[in-house]
C-alpha cells in the first residue's frame, strides 16, 4: 500500500470542514476554464457533495483528495477521474488554490504521491491529464513527473470567445 504522505504534504479524504474550501474554489470564476464549469455551487450542494465523497472509487468512478500540508492548512484538490477499472485508466487533475503556495513544489510532490497510488494501489496501466495549450504551469508539472503529450485536441474549448486547444498527457505504468 502507497502512503499518501509527502515531505511537505501529504493527501487525505475530503471532510465535512472542507465546505468553504471547496465552495471558493468550485465559484471562483477564474478557474471554471480548468474543469469546464459553468455553473456556480450553492453551499447546500457541495454540502451534500462532501457527505457522498466517501463513496468508494469503483462505485463513484472518482476520487477527489485534499492537498494538506504539515501545518493541517488544506491548500489545494487532485483528483482521480474517469476511473475505468476494465481498461485499467483514469484522468488526473489538480489544483493548487493560492498563489503563494505555487512554484514550491506541492503540486510535484502531491502528483508523484497520486501517481504512485494509481499505479501501486489501484493497479492502473495508465493515467492521463487533459491541459490547456495555454497552461503552461500545468504542462510543466506533468511533463516533469513523466507524462508525455500525445496528442492536441484542436479547437477543443470554448470560453465564450475563442476556440483553445487542449492538450491529453499520459504516463503507461510500466
Amino acid at each position: 500500500m502507497v502512503s499518501l504522505k509527502g515531505i511537505h504534504i501529504y493527501l487525505r479524504a475530503l471532510e465535512p470542514e472542507d465546505l468553504d474550501f471547496v465552495y471558493a474554489i468550485e465559484n471562483n470564476t477564474l478557474l471554471w476554464s480548468l474543469s469546464d464549469t459553468q455553473t456556480p455551487y450553492s453551499r447546500f450542494l457541495i454540502k451534500q457533495y462532501l457527505e457522498n465523497a466517501q463513496q468508494d472509487i469503483f462505485e463513484a468512478k472518482q476520487l477527489r483528495l485534499a492537498i494538506c500540508d504539515y501545518n493541517n492548512h488544506t491548500i489545494g484538490l487532485i483528483d482521480v477521474f474517469d476511473f475505468d477499472i476494465k481498461n485499467k485508466r483514469a484522468g488526473i487533475g489538480i489544483l493548487i488554490q493560492d498563489k503563494e503556495n505555487r512554484n514550491q513544489g506541492y503540486g510535484k510532490e502531491a502528483l508523484k504521491i497520486l501517481v504512485d497510488y494509481c499505479f501501486q494501489t489501484l493497479h492502473l496501466h495508465q493515467v492521463y491529464a487533459n491541459i490547456s495549450e495555454s497552461n503552461l504551469a500545468s504542462l510543466k508539472l506533468f511533463e516533469g513527473n513523466g507524462f508525455n503529450i500525445i496528442g492536441l485536441k484542436k479547437d477543443w474549448s470554448f470560453d465564450g470567445e475563442n476556440y483553445t486547444n487542449e492538450y491529453i498527457l499520459q504516463q503507461i505504468n510500466n
